[in-house]
């Protein structure tokens, strides 16, 4: 397959210089297989890859460019701020502009960091989560993927919870002791936990809509004790919106759960993504008296050289600006609403069970192996899906010019670019690669 192609070539030669031929273990393609394709150029809604070929884009390099590829105002605000300097290891004033938008759009924050990336950001709030509070265990879920910082990068088993076991060589046994592993949605375990560990725990971390084991949103009985029970045993809840942040709703999935469970907000907040258009930056946020224990006013230590890059906040800040404007986040989540509803109403036209759900601008399919088959609701019921018919469904997707995410742990993401027309082609490639399987 492709063995004309740039592409391939291009993967060929990568891989003599780059660990599989890639930056990011993902691109590879080893989920679905197949050679990856190597993206020449991006404009609005579109991909071109090395050989000329054209895609809609759902991944939107996962999930910043929400106004889509080369929106003209973020693109006027990066030019202008590269040709005033890339970097200066100083204070801006468009640190302060950047920082003042994000707590404006996030009520629950009163002060937030800037850092350079999304894993940075989620070590950084757990490290402040623990010096806050003193307490050294934390609280994960199986399914929800906060970076890979050696504490994080644990995936044990379902059920009650599990003292973490490291996922990643490299990362010693002990460095993950304290991290206990819980199922997604599961209140009994989450109880269980609490009752065993409850005075030693620092924080749950949580991603409320997971988009890395596909699109998994926590229940809101499961988020509503999840807060009950940090309150009552003083432990922090964070927030891990690096994907869902400015994403699925202006205000993030915190927003959402706030409308519908009186008095809710996380403690911390984690977000990346959008918040830099594309650029690399991400922040953590929170109360005034807990990020006043980072260094240089408490005893927390964290520090970066590139953080708040002044172009990169350029690129953030027209891009939160952009996405205030009256009915853009309703215009968003009606396009996306009506490619899933389309897609599943392709699947079952072809009898083909597929089940789904969106919010915002991110959405995520299944294809369970029973007709019958609900929404999942954690990771082992999104592994337990059809994964060989994920795989068959991408590639076909893909040879039709769509390129959706090369895993099915993988949300998708619609930005405001997409167009009808760009769903109804997308549509039309769902009815013939389902017709041709």
């Amino acid at each position: 397959m492709m063995a004309d192609s740039r592409n391939a070539s291009l993967f060929e030669r990568a891989r003599r210089s780059i660990p599989g031929g890639v930056n990011s273990p993902v691109r590879a393609f080893r989920a679905v297989g197949g050679t990856p394709r190597f993206i020449a150029r991006a404009d609005g809604a579109y991909l071109w890859d090395a050989d000329g070929k054209r895609y809609i884009d759902y991944i939107g390099s996962w999930g910043p460019m929400i106004l889509g590829h080369g929106h003209p105002a973020v693109l006027e605000a990066v030019q202008r701020a590269a040709t005033e300097g890339f970097s200066f290891g100083a204070p801006t004033e468009r640190e302060v502009e950047l920082a003042e938008e994000i707590l404006k759009l996030v009520p629950s924050a009163e002060q937030v960091r800037l850092v350079s990336s999304g894993t940075e950001a989620a070590m950084s709030a757990l490290r402040l989560a623990r010096g806050a509070t003193g307490r050294s265990k934390i609280v994960k879920f199986e399914g929800c993927y906060h970076g890979h910082a050696d504490a994080l990068l644990v995936k044990a088993g379902s059920g009650l919870a599990t003292f973490g076991h490291p996922t990643s060589a490299g990362v010693p046994p002990e460095v993950v002791q304290h991290t206990l592993v819980l199922t997604y949605n599961d209140v009994i375990g989450l109880e269980a936990a609490f009752d065993a560990h409850g005075a030693e725990i620092a924080c749950v971390m949580i991603e409320p809509i997971a988009g890395n084991m596909n699109f998994v949103r926590a229940s809101l009985p499961f988020m509503k004790r999840l807060r009950e029970l940090c309150t009552q045993h003083g432990a922090l809840l964070v927030f891990d919106e690096v994907m869902t942040g400015f994403r699925v709703a202006l205000g993030g999935a915190q927003s959402l759960y706030a409308q519908a469970i009186p008095g809710f907000k996380p403690d911390l907040s984690v977000f990346g993504k959008v918040i830099g258009g594309g650029m690399p930056l991400a922040a953590f946020a929170g109360p005034r008296a807990i990020m006043e224990q980072l260094a240089p006013l408490g005893p927390v230590y964290q520090a970066g050289t590139l953080s708040g890059n002044p172009v990169a906040t350029a690129c953030g800040l027209a891009t939160l600006r952009e996405i205030q404007k009256p009915g853009f986040f309703e215009a968003l989540a009606a396009s996306t609403r009506g490619l899933l509803d389309g897609l599943l109403s392709a699947a079952a036209a072809a009898g083909v069970p597929m089940v789904g759900d969106c919010e915002g601008g991110m959405f995520g399919f299944f294809f369970p192996k029973t007709a019958q088959a609900a929404l999942p609701q954690n990771y082992v019921e999104v592994m337990a899906t059809d994964g060989e018919r994920f795989n068959r469904y991408f590639h076909g997707m893909l040879d039709r010019g769509v390129y959706l995410a090369p895993a099915l742990y993988e949300a998708g993401f619609v930005s405001a670019a997409h167009t009808r027309a760009d769903i109804e082609a997308t549509l039309a490639a769902a009815q013939a690669t389902l017709a041709a399987a």
